[in-house]
This record gives C-alpha cells, sequence and structure tokens, in this order.
C-alpha cells in the first residue's frame, strides 16, 4: 500500500497535480499544511492559482490535511476541505504516523509528541527543506516543498511496502530512501 506526503503547496496548481499524478496509486495523501496562500515571506510561486486549486482540491476524498502557519478559514472553506487540525495521527499499514506542520514547536519536541503517541514516523512541513532520517528511534520525514523549496528542489514523498522515499518532482526520481 501507497500513501503520499505533500507540503507547502502555496497556491501552486501545476506543481500540486504534477505531485499528485506521480503519486497516483496511493490509498491516501497527507498533505502537512500551507495549502493555497503563498505567505508574506515568500515569493509569488510562478504556478500561482490559489482559486483553482482549490477547486481542483474540493473533490478529492484522499487527501487528509493537517494546518500549517498559511491556512486560514478561508482556505477551509473554499477547498470544502478540513484544515482545522494543527496535528494527526494516522495508522497506516501498521504504522503510526504522527502530522504536524512543524512551526510552533522545535523538532526535538515533535520526536517526543511521536514518542508519547506511540508513533513510529513523525511528519512535518514548513521550512521546505527536505529531511529524511532516523533519531532518538523515531523516523524524522518533511517532504519538502512541492512549489516553493528552499533547498533547490520541488519535492514529496512516498511511504510504500516498510520505506519512505524523498522524490525530486521535477526529474520524476528518487532521491533518497530510508526503511522504517
Amino acid at each position: 500500500m501507497r500513501l503520499g506526503f505533500i507540503s507547502d503547496s502555496h497556491g501552486g496548481y501545476e506543481n500540486v497535480v504534477h505531485a499528485l499524478k506521480l503519486l497516483e496509486g496511493s490509498k491516501q495523501i497527507c498533505h502537512l499544511g500551507d495549502v493555497l496562500y503563498h505567505g508574506p515571506r515568500n515569493d509569488l510561486p510562478e504556478t500561482y492559482n490559489p482559486k483553482k486549486l482549490a477547486e481542483f482540491l474540493k473533490d478529492r476524498t484522499d487527501i487528509v490535511y493537517v494546518r500549517g502557519n498559511c491556512d486560514a478559514d478561508v482556505d477551509e472553506m473554499v477547498t470544502e476541505q478540513d484544515l482545522s487540525n494543527k496535528s494527526r495521527v494516522i495508522t497506516f499499514d501498521n504504522y503510526k504516523f504522527y502530522l504536524v506542520h512543524g512551526y510552533e514547536e522545535s523538532e526535538e519536541e515533535r520526536i517526543q509528541e511521536a514518542k508519547k503517541l506511540g508513533c513510529q514516523v513523525v511528519v512535518s512541513g514548513h521550512t521546505h527543506v527536505k529531511v529524511l532520517k532516523e533519531q532518538d528511534g523515531i523516523i524524522v520525514l518533511n517532504p519538502g516543498s512541492t512549489t516553493i523549496p528552499k533547498d533547490g528542489t520541488m519535492s514529496f514523498a512516498l511511504y510504500e511496502n516498510g520505506q519512505i522515499e524523498l522524490w525530486d518532482l521535477d526529474s520524476q526520481s528518487v532521491i533518497q530512501t530510508l526503511k522504517i
């Protein structure tokens, strides 16, 4: 079974469509926040079309969201999706994933919360920088950003068969792999 992860799409319609096409066949997609608005610290993305992205996301029942620092009540209204939860725990393929945008706490605090919740993986966004590592017995994943990467490449992540992969969105290739 496949589980996809995207984050920090910031209204980049074409980027999200591209990532979701590459994640086709996933039973579920987790969006780690900052869905529509580009935010005051970011330049306007080339593919910025939040209205079109909101329409596209309306009918997607396979995506679960956590609220990011750039998400607002109006985003929830126009996407008709639940963007109210700042964190979630999902169980997938017998693993527990702690999902959080990651702007209110440190990485160490997220790891400790994941442990407290009995999760094997903590997944966050916010930094627009890809991370895939094991720390203190917990897998730490940040899929980077589909639209405004701060580390040079647009990206997403995929879990399948006990393994997490970071993907480069443009080249459609695996950057890094880690077994859970």
